[in-house]
């Protein structure tokens, strides 16, 4: 992987990470990344739809990828590189521009660290971070300012935390995780026992939060410990944000959870799973592997491997739509009865005359 100075990347060098070629100014650099329409000098874009071509006539950005096999039917002002697929191309780069802006290392004075603390290499731990005892820190962890990792805690190699994040005590987070500003891992779940003066009795949550590998945890998303046991997010799992996650929910690897969704108590839901936002699931049930669930749904009951749900109640998607089709016949249909009704009317009011 090349170093970037100062954040500036040269058209041989991106063509070198890249594998491409240059046409133009190998030397020209750019510091920033723009759409190919509004791009500017000094900034790096892409054109892989071609419904865009004409901007490339006209962008001032200073490097585009394109295609290997593109024909510039004009003058380019800008300098090419030459990729076998510019999409997928432009987002390594951003992946790696991401990267090279995160590359912090160091703790701040402002941060506190307590005793019997484990901490690895190449860490950064921001303005008033706090590390309870008996916390374990990976390599090349970073932790962003204002965030509270709580006691007994542990964090594997290669993790980000922005700031703000808080984590309770004794959860755990694996490797090359991102968690974004505002989440919470390991708040109480919510369990309270009704008492007979109507009032309610908080039952203890003992338990903790397992975060596996290649977890992405969305802004403002919150998880709840277990009551016993724990709650549990498999590998490569992907939460948006603003989404909860009740106690002794789990979740299975490589699903994928839009923002805004509510997942009660206990319920478990299976690998690879695409579930819309908005959704809301019930308490105790099973969620098979490779669903598919559409936005707003409403989840009350088991849902087997593969399918595919919608609506609130959610159904199966083929009776969803017929269901819909009849719902937006109603007006017509009640239109229908209440003139049968009328005719049925006057057809007794003559048979009794």
């Amino acid at each position: 992987m090349p170093k970037f100075k100062k954040m500036e990347f040269s058209a041989q060098k991106i063509a070198e990470y890249l594998n491409g070629t240059v046409e133009g100014d190998k030397n020209v650099t750019v510091k920033s990344i723009s759409r190919i329409e509004e791009g500017e000098v000094g900034s790096l874009s892409f054109l892989a739809n071609p419904k865009y071509i004409s901007h490339i006539y006209n962008t001032q950005a200073s490097i585009v990828l394109v295609n290997r096999d593109f024909v510039a039917e004009k003058k380019i002002h800008s300098t090419l590189v030459r990729v076998d697929d510019p999409y997928k191309a432009f987002a390594s780069l951003l992946e790696l521009y991401s990267q090279f802006k995160l590359q912090k290392i160091g703790i701040d004075k402002s941060a506190i660290v307590r005793e019997n603390t484990i901490i690895g290499e190449n860490i950064y731990l921001g303005a008033y971070v706090v590390i309870e005892a008996g916390v374990k820190i990976g390599n090349n962890v970073k932790i962003y300012p204002h965030s509270y990792i709580g006691e007994n805690v542990e964090i594997g190699n290669d993790t980000l935390i922005y700031a703000g994040v808080k984590i309770y005590n004794d959860c755990s987070v694996g490797k090359n995780c991102i968690i974004h500003s505002g989440a919470v891992v390991g708040s109480d779940g919510f369990g309270f026992a009704p008492e007979t003066n109507s009032d309610f009795k908080k039952i203890p949550q003992i338990g903790n939060v397992i975060i596996e590998d290649r977890v992405e945890i969305g802004a403002n998303t919150t998880i709840d410990r277990s009551t016993i046991g724990s709650t549990i997010i498999r590998n490569g799992v992907k939460l948006d944000n603003l989404i909860h996650v009740a106690h002794n929910v789990e979740i299975g690897e490589n699903t994928v959870i839009a923002a805004q969704t509510g997942i009660s108590g206990s319920t478990k839901i299976g690998k690879n799973c695409l579930i819309g936002g908005q959704v809301g699931f019930a308490g105790h049930i099973k969620i098979g592997e490779n669903v598919k669930i559409g936005a707003q749904s409403g989840i009350l009951s088991d849902v087997p491997d593969n399918a595919i749900m919608q609506g609130s109640p959610a159904s199966k998607l083929k009776s969803f739509y017929k269901s819909t089709v009849l719902f937006n016949k109603l007006p017509e249909i009640n239109t229908q009865v209440n003139k049968i009704q009328k005719e049925i009317e006057a057809l007794k009011q003559k048979n009794n005359k």
